[in-house]
């Protein structure tokens, strides 16, 4: 090995049959590069310090009247006209054809399908569907003319808010105050179909069964939707046995084509929240529910 003594006490060492003017040059480069060091690590701190004001989001600001009902806040309708564009993507993802943040959520919504296991991971942080304009992540497809659309529906996160919906749901358009007619199951495991009945509207609940979430072990509830021509009926499986129509049909009218698909939105605009929809059933017939 060959020594070589380099300025401020530093030694560099080196092959024997390196050349002495060749090991002098590379000494001096990590002279050099060891100078600059304290440099680079005051640039970094600076970064640091400085990089969460120029990078980071702030927190999404969320209007008083769409915080979720609380024992001191009741949540209200938005104001009169109030709108927020639809981000699309024309991302198909297993059944269906594109997906939607419907209403613009604050924070984006997020989904995924394993092809294994045919199981859709929908997330979202949103307001509620309800009142004259909805905020979800959808998934959809675009069709005409009869339906049959089922799922299992899962929460993973047992202790998420109670009014949380996950959506069988057939939509006019892709718009926040769409007209529209859905089954949801909620967090506390109220299920109903409710309807807008036109554009900017408010939903009206058609009926409602007061339910109680699925249990660690137990079935998960499975909600279908079915519309036969104008008619739209509920079909639920409360605790595994074979899917049954409960309530009265409704009759409702879309014009061809429409939007069919399933949704997630989790009645907190700030926190998103994820529900797993399972064993997926969809058709472009009626009489297909199981």
């Amino acid at each position: 090995m060959t020594s070589v003594l380099l300025p401020g006490g530093l030694t560099a060492q080196f092959f024997s049959e390196t050349k002495p003017e060749i090991a002098v040059l590379t000494g001096i480069r990590i002279l050099i590069a060891a100078m600059k060091l304290p440099r680079f690590f005051a640039l970094l701190s600076l970064i640091s310090c400085v990089a969460p004001q120029l990078f980071c989001a702030p927190a999404p600001q969320v209007p008083e009247w769409a915080l979720p009902g609380s024992p001191t806040h009741q949540q209200v309708p938005p104001p009169p006209n109030f709108h927020r564009a639809t981000v699309n993507f024309a991302t198909p993802i297993g059944l269906f054809e594109g997906q939607s943040d419907i209403g613009g959520p604050l924070l984006p919504g997020s989904a995924s399908f394993d092809a294994h296991t045919r199981r859709y991971t929908i997330s979202s942080a949103s307001y509620n569907i309800w009142y004259t304009r909805d905020e979800l992540r959808y998934l959809w497809r675009k069709m005409s003319g009869d339906v049959s659309l089922a799922a299992d529906v899962i929460f993973p996160d047992p202790k998420g808010y109670d009014d949380r919906k996950a959506v069988l749901v057939i939509r006019q358009d892709l718009d926040d105050d769409s007209k529209e007619i859905m089954t949801a199951l909620h967090g506390a495991g109220l299920i109903h179909l409710a309807q807008r009945p036109e554009k900017g509207a408010n939903i009206k609940e058609d009926f409602r069964v007061k339910g109680e979430p699925s249990r660690a072990g137990e079935a998960p509830i499975r909600l279908g939707i079915e519309k036969h021509g104008n008619v739209v009926s509920l079909w639920v499986s409360l605790k595994g046995e074979p899917m049954h129509q409960i309530g009265t049909p409704v009759e409702v009218h879309f014009d061809g084509p429409f939007y069919v698909g399933v949704g997630f939105c989790s009645h907190v605009p700030d926190k998103s929240d994820t529900t797993v929809l399972a064993n997926v059933v969809f058709e472009n017939s009626a009489g297909k529910l199981h």
